[in-house]
């Protein structure tokens, strides 16, 4: 499995939180309780990253029921990077698990 897209980790965690339209405030929320606060995205990153994957047309501006809020969601093609990426980490971790099992034997 050969990916063109690598995502780094802050836009995982974007676009893994935008399966369903969320604004800003909502996607560092779900992302900060998911990760039991272990992750953190603050806003300034956040947006940057917005515009990149609004760039790249992984997600799309969503209108939805709050307009003083912007709310985003996965466009399909966000959505086949983002389970390409999934697997890309499954291997990874598989990877780390057999490598550290070995070292333990």
């Amino acid at each position: 499995m050969k990916t063109d897209h690598q995502l780094t980790d802050s836009m995982f965690y974007i676009m893994a939180a935008l399966t369903k339209p969320r604004h800003g405030y909502a996607i560092m929320n779900l992302i900060e309780e998911r990760t039991n606060g272990v992750i953190t995205i603050g806003p300034a990153s956040m947006y940057t990253i917005i515009k990149k994957l609004l760039k790249q047309e992984w997600i799309y501006l969503y209108d939805g029921s709050e307009p003083r809020r912007k709310t985003y969601l996965l466009t399909e093609k966000g959505k086949e990077v983002l389970k390409a990426d999934v697997q890309l980490r499954r291997l990874m971790i598989n990877l780390a698990e057999t490598g550290l099992k070995e070292v333990e034997e």
